[in-house]
């Protein structure tokens, strides 16, 4: 009998474990790439009060996923940073969810090699500057903030042929961090994240230069039922979660902006 007991121990732990495993969920997040860094803080810490989890967050353009969602990718979550974009899935009847304000965002002038926080738009006119980066306005919401900014300030025919676009706004600061362009146009969130932030300062851009950055997310279509989707969707309004989104410069819903 002794010798069935260690048998009969693992035993029990493999159906422990199997039960565990059951249980355990998986969601794929889609998300704007402006939340790169604090996402993957709130990710962090989502996971240690729900270890046997998994979340999974891919980052890009807005309104490429807005795209490949209305055309069946199995994404779980959308945090779209045009709020507009997620309220069209809700529209097509592709949420499972309201859509969700999340944040407000900021776009920023910033260099890894001169000092943005002494540079305004207009310094974008400057002949010894002959690189831009902007992200794509045609499918980015950052990218149609700062081509609205620059031409509200009257500047876009001066820079329009210095720009180079990036896909999204975590592409567009690569372009800048790289050398391929000297200054950009990028999210407050990427230029305050220690990694940035250590090559230089960044200049604010007014928010009365461009409509607002207004950001939502929904629980998609795909997700419809799934425990695990709800919960983070929850977490998102968390005292943790709102904290590390302050952190990164987002202005949070019922805040004010200063």
């Amino acid at each position: 009998m002794k010798l069935l007991r260690p048998l009969r121990h693992a035993l029990l732990a493999c159906l422990l474990l199997l039960a565990t495993m059951a249980h355990a969920e998986k969601v794929m997040i889609a998300a704007a790439a402006d939340l790169k860094f604090a996402m993957d803080e709130i990710v962090v810490a989502f996971r240690k009060i729900n270890p046997t989890d998994e979340v999974e967050v891919i980052y890009g353009s807005s309104g490429k996923f807005h795209t490949q969602i209305q055309q069946g990718a199995p994404y779980d979550l959308f945090f779209s940073a045009d709020i507009a974009l997620a309220r069209k899935l809700v529209k097509a009847g592709l949420a499972a969810s309201e859509v969700k304000p999340y944040a407000v965002g900021r776009i920023v002038l910033w260099s890894a090699s001169l000092d943005a926080s002494q540079m305004t738009l207009a310094s974008l006119a400057d002949a010894k500057i002959t690189r831009i980066a902007i992200a794509n306005p045609k499918h980015a919401p950052y990218g149609q903030r700062a081509e609205e900014a620059l031409r509200a300030s009257g500047l876009w025919e001066k820079v329009e042929p210095k720009l180079v676009y990036g896909e999204n706004i975590a592409h567009t600061a690569q372009f800048v961090q790289t050398g391929n362009a000297q200054v950009g146009i990028i999210a407050l969130a990427l230029a305050v994240n220690a990694e940035l932030a250590s090559k230089g300062g960044y200049g604010l851009i007014p928010a009365g230069l461009h409509q607002p950055l207004e950001q939502g997310f929904v629980i998609t279509k795909h997700a419809e039922g799934r425990a695990l989707a709800r919960r983070f969707a929850d977490y998102m309004g968390s005292k943790p979660a709102r904290s590390v989104m302050t952190r990164y410069g987002f202005v949070l819903p019922g805040e004010v902006s200063h």
